[in-house]
């Protein structure tokens, strides 16, 4: 992502500088010297017609290419089994992190920690480990977002989605919802913290021994509206027999 970023910034510098340099040769080659001049009049220019019309599709066609590149290795999975999984949910407003630790023998549960818009939830992942974020919101659309990540992926209702990341290196960081999803959705915050394996396994045995285990799961039909009945639940008893 990082590279991506970087290698767009330098193709807009270089598309810019191009184009700035042509706007003052065109001022400079063209300029009127006297006030009796008159340019000679062009209809049409079909080589030039082409060239910016050509040109802008080129240069999409390159950074559409580049970003499909980025995010196919951004959403690649690092195994089918990674080593830690964690299962978000997003719901207003705060988050709910299930670390499903049941075959971690240093832990051995699952244990799950929630926030509130008054208390800021930690998340704790260990330094130079894979770990699967599943994604699930229990209501509208939040989008999961750690800046350090340079990546951030929506938690939509009923359409989970997951992504791997390997952490390397060690502190404690930010992390929000990156979509306009209510009321307090300023509040959506979360506090990151990498550590190492040991200190990560430490947090969650501290989880556990509070009572926090067992995964918290959001409704199978999120924010749903009832529907109003149909016909068939109004008729008679004997309409439905027949």
């Amino acid at each position: 992502m990082g590279n991506l970023w970087n290698g767009a910034w330098i193709a807009s510098l270089v598309i810019g500088a191009f184009v700035w340099g042509l706007i003052f040769w065109v001022m400079f080659r063209y300029r009127r010297r006297n006030n009796t001049e008159v340019p000679r009049q062009s209809r049409y220019n079909l080589p030039m017609e082409l060239l910016y019309t050509v040109v802008p599709f080129l240069i999409i066609g390159v950074l559409f290419f580049f970003t499909v590149q980025s995010q196919n290795a951004v959403l690649a999975k690092v195994n089918d089994r990674p080593v830690h999984t964690i299962n978000v949910i997003g719901q207003k407003w705060s988050w709910s992190f299930n670390y499903m630790e049941q075959q971690n023998p240093a832990v051995n549960a699952v244990v799950h920690d929630t926030g509130t818009v008054e208390r800021l939830p930690y998340l704790y992942l260990p330094v130079n480990e894979p770990v699967r974020f599943n994604l699930a919101s229990a209501d509208v659309i939040h989008s999961f977002w750690i800046p350090e990540f340079y990546f951030k992926l929506d938690v939509i209702p009923g359409h989970p989605n997951s992504f791997d990341v390997t952490p390397n290196r060690t502190g404690e960081f930010l992390g929000k919802c990156a979509e306009l999803c209510g009321t307090y959705h300023s509040a959506m915050l979360f506090k990151v913290r990498v550590v190492s394996l040991d200190e990560y396994n430490a947090h969650l045995k501290q989880l556990a021994a509070s009572g926090q285990t067992g995964e918290l799961t959001p409704p199978a039909w999120p924010n749903s509206v009832p529907s109003p009945p149909t016909d068939a639940e109004h008729a008679p008893a004997e309409e439905h027999d027949r």
